[in-house]
């Protein structure tokens, strides 16, 4: 398959290089995959930081920047970043006030985390996480004990650091992250297997005339394979699973997001949101707000998944907070 890179083994490096010559307001740690706000530490701010594997760009470090996240560690592509360069970030973006790891929950992130975590301790930083686990596909996987944490967790990032940035306290930080956690789900489908580029081949088989439901965002296959089906009928199964683990009511208020999964076109995104957006008016639920595009992908996999988090008002303020990050730009 072909690739715009270089070697497989230079493509994080280089892509971070490329990252902070773009944005002037990152940085990197030096010797490490690590970016955070060029003005980290923030005096008088708690930290919000998270990381993960490579290859789901934007996240993390898209998402690095006034508002939201204060540090995003790289590890490898669907690898997790190590102990010793996620404590190294935490103890960079640390004022005093604490720092909040966000962590997707995969055994190596939550492992790596929890490391990090007791050895920046050790430093005289106080750190406190949250694990993100809004998959409603599957309850265990080939990665985790218990769901997936996948696109739902921007939803964390953008509430959390927007927290962080009125001042509040960790334990604040902590709860409102852990509120959006509890009021979110993903289901998400690949039209499409994504390639690696150690592999250079598809993750896994899929035939042209074929989907897999309930896909994670590491290439792993997903719950259910089955024949190809429409846009609608698409929406319909995945958005189902997501009402129906919410326990939507009727007058409730939501945010969307329609996320791709990196190698599908805006124009289909389009198309799922439109018919979720009629499938939430029937339930009697009210999209507050809607996000459509590319947020959490899995390098060039066709496919999507659809988010949905309960909103209430402080959760709205908070979203609707200014933040100014590489990928995500919310005006005053």
């Amino acid at each position: 398959m072909k690739k715009l890179i270089n070697e497989p083994s230079t493509v994080v490096d280089e892509m971070l290089d490329g990252m902070v010559t773009a944005h002037p307001e990152l940085r990197r740690l030096d010797g490490t995959n690590v970016v955070v706000r060029a003005d980290a530490p923030v005096a008088g701010k708690v930290a919000v930081v998270s990381g993960g594997g490579s290859g789901h760009e934007p996240t993390h470090g898209g998402y690095v920047g006034e508002g939201m996240l204060d540090g995003a560690a790289a590890g490898e592509v669907f690898t997790s970043p190590t102990a010793d360069q996620i404590s190294e970030m935490i103890q960079a973006v640390d004022s005093g006030e604490g720092v909040l790891c966000v962590v997707k929950n995969y055994e190596g992130d939550v492992m790596n985390f929890d490391t990090a975590a007791e050895m920046a301790d050790m430093e005289g930083a106080t750190v406190d996480s949250v694990v993100v686990n809004d998959d409603v596909a599957v309850e265990d996987s080939l990665y985790t004990s218990g769901r997936r944490g996948v696109a739902g967790t921007i939803f964390v990032h953008k509430c959390a650091g927007a927290k962080a940035a009125e001042g509040a306290s960790l334990e604040g930080v902590k709860a409102v992250a852990q509120k959006v956690i509890d009021n979110v789900g993903t289901m998400g489908m690949a039209l499409t297997s994504c390639v690696t580029p150690e592999k250079g081949e598809p993750t896994f088989d899929l035939g042209d005339d074929e989907i897999e439901l309930g896909i994670g965002i590491h290439g792993e296959p997903g719950t259910e394979r089955t024949d190809l089906m429409s846009a609608d009928e698409i929406t319909e199964h995945l958005a189902e699973q997501v009402f129906d683990d919410l326990d939507l009511q009727e007058g409730e208020e939501v945010v969307t997001m329609v996320n791709g999964m990196g190698g599908t076109p805006l124009s289909e995104l389009y198309i799922v949101n439109r018919k979720l957006q009629s499938m939430l008016d029937d339930r009697g639920v009210e999209t507050w707000d809607a996000w459509v595009g590319d947020y959490m992908t899995s390098l060039d996999m066709m496919g999507c998944s659809v988010t949905v988090l309960r909103v209430d008002e402080e959760l709205k303020d908070l979203l609707s907070a200014p933040a100014s990050t590489p990928a995500l730009t919310v005006a005053e």
